[in-house]
């Protein structure tokens, strides 16, 4: 194994060139922006963790002038371009902000959030107080921003004042770099102050209207939030979206990319097993992994070679986005997931324009967002075949197996939810009184709303029957050890001293349910697995066998 320093867990481009960690060049994005340097604001959005904030840290450490880069871009593909870096490298102020921390579950804490990052940007360019160029007035502001004492509207204005206060100093126009620039309004969104922080994001991002002390900006986000909203009247503006050409290389590994880590790390034997798991995003007409799945899996991998693959991204966000799909009643939406964790694709019209506070009122939104945000990815035209796209549809599909695994664990999720929420008793009074007609009528109707995301196989069926007991009260006790082998499920009602012991079966044709039934009810026999269960002192016990064809079952006492 070779020894090689994967950096996790920092996005500090210095930090990584400086200590020598394995760095994936991406550099060749300051020409790609560079070479339109006319458009004067650039709004780059890709979903999380593919590599947004260590793209602007290694901005900021190319264009600042107050340091001195040169070696930390010795080697890479951008320094190969002399004269470009003899004209950019180093040479404009250069003014970083990330506003991912501007959370709170009251508008006020979150308000104070987004003071606090505005106080140390303030902090960081200190040396403006001591500027002959900054009159004793704009000081006096200054000190009330840093000291975090200054009126909202002082704060609103900040950024534009820095900006202009920085230029002043310098006698050069800034580089302006905003990281996550729609955090607040996504936290905003989900607390309930959404209006109250829209506005103050408004009056933050003035600064890129028309602003002759700005050389470029470029904001990072997940969401292209639609101009009307927070950027009205925005000149010289660009979007870079995940359906757009320009830039998509530089976010997320490519196959050359994640060829040459695997050979340098002397992994190449799991080349297929990473594919399978991280790779599949097709962004532009570029088919990338996501870097953060990737550079994680091949650290355990350099520590432990047996590490099996495991879901990384799902732990940098709770995934809420899919049930609150789920939940919408007025959306039926059931077959087209089952679609899509049976490996297949749907149609859907995508915009790229949304604004936070409308990501669910419709259901071209939400399959937007699932889009933008990194759970679905769009497949190549050339594996359509024959079937056709109408004007602004795309065909959406999982990207792997790790997304497939997010999907799968929060389509249990909402079931359960659903299932405790909803009333169980005339599906218990049935369980309690052995009426397996009344159950085979209750299962299949509760069936048909379920969505399947293993392919209708028996772990499928089990996590349904054990999702339905579960939360109401009894005892509930899967794959048990009883008498000579494991029922699948023996619920236990103490209080009536009464149980159900049940053996599920799933069959691969309708056909085969009568057959599986009995089978099951003859394995409850042979195996002694409601005798167990009667000699620890329940007087009544059901012995049930339920055998399942898709969404169809039959259940015999």
């Amino acid at each position: 194994m070779k020894n090689v320093n994967i950096p996790v867990g920092t996005s500090d481009f210095a930090e990584i060139r400086r200590e020598g960690y394995y760095y994936i060049d991406k550099t060749g994005l300051i020409k790609n922006l560079l070479q339109t340097s006319g458009t004067k604001v650039t709004l780059i959005t890709r979903p999380r963790r593919f590599g947004k904030t260590l793209n602007m840290h290694m901005l900021a450490d190319f264009f600042d002038l107050e340091k001195d880069s040169s070696t930390l871009f010795e080697g890479l593909v951008i320094s190969e371009d002399k004269e470009l870096c003899r004209e950019w490298m180093n040479q404009y102020p250069t003014l970083m902000l990330s506003f991912r921390t501007v959370d709170g579950l009251t508008f006020e804490k979150a308000y104070a959030m987004l003071a606090a990052v505005m106080a140390e940007a303030y902090l960081n360019q200190l040396y403006l107080l001591e500027s002959e160029k900054v009159n004793p007035y704009e000081k006096e502001i200054f000190y009330r921003i840093v000291s975090k004492k200054a009126t909202q509207e002082e704060v609103e204005n900040s950024l534009l004042r820095l900006i202009r206060l920085m230029s002043i100093h310098f006698e050069k126009p800034v580089m302006l770099l905003i990281d996550e620039y729609d955090v607040p309004l996504a936290k905003a969104s989900e607390k309930g102050y959404y209006p109250e922080m829209l506005e103050v994001i408004k009056g933050v991002m003035q600064t890129i209207k028309d602003n002759t002390s700005l050389k470029l900006a470029v904001i990072t986000g997940c969401l292209r939030i639609a101009k009307e909203s927070i950027f009205t009247g925005t000149n010289n503006f660009v979007s870079d979206t995940i359906t757009d050409t320009r830039l998509n290389e530089y976010f997320g590994f490519t196959q050359a990319e994640v060829d040459q880590l695997l050979q340098d790390t002397g992994l190449t034997e799991h080349t297929e097993k990473i594919r399978d798991w991280y790779d599949g995003y097709h962004f532009g007409d570029f088919d990338v992994y996501c870097p953060w799945d990737v550079m994680n899996h091949v650290k355990d991998l350099l520590l432990d070679p047996s590490m099996e693959t495991k879901n990384y991204w799902e732990n940098t966000s709770d995934n809420s986005i899919i049930r609150t799909f789920l939940r919408r009643t007025d959306f039926d939406v059931h077959d087209k997931f089952e679609t899509l964790l049976a490996g297949g694709y749907i149609k859907e019209t995508i915009t790229d324009q949304l604004t936070y506070d409308m990501l669910t009122s419709s259901e071209e939104n939400l399959w937007s967002l699932l889009y933008l945000t990194g759970y679905l990815t769009r497949m190549w035209r050339e594996e359509l075949s024959d079937d056709c796209l109408q004007p602004g549809q795309v065909a959406l599909r999982i990207p792997n197996r790790e997304i497939h695994s997010i999907f799968q664990k929060s389509v249990k999720a909402w079931f359960t939810e659903v299932s405790r929420e909803s009333n169980r008793e005339e599906l218990f009074q049935a369980l309690w009184n052995g009426d397996a007609e009344k159950l085979t009528i209750l299962l299949s109707d509760l069936l048909f709303d379920t969505i399947s995301y293993y392919d209708y196989r028996e772990s499928f069926y089990h996590a349904f029957l054990t999702g339905l007991v579960s939360g109401a009260g009894y005892q509930v006790e899967s794959n048990y050890e009883n008498g000579l082998g494991r029922s699948d499920l023996v619920i236990k009602d103490r209080r009536n001293r009464r149980a159900a012991v049940i053996e599920a079966k799933w069959t691969d044709s309708e056909k085969k349910l009568e057959r599986e039934c009995e089978n099951a009810l003859q394995q409850i026999e042979d195996m002694q697995y409601a005798k167990k269960v009667e000699r620890s002192g329940y007087r009544q016990v059901h012995s049930l066998g339920i055998a399942f064809y898709q969404k169809q079952c039959l259940v015999k006492k």
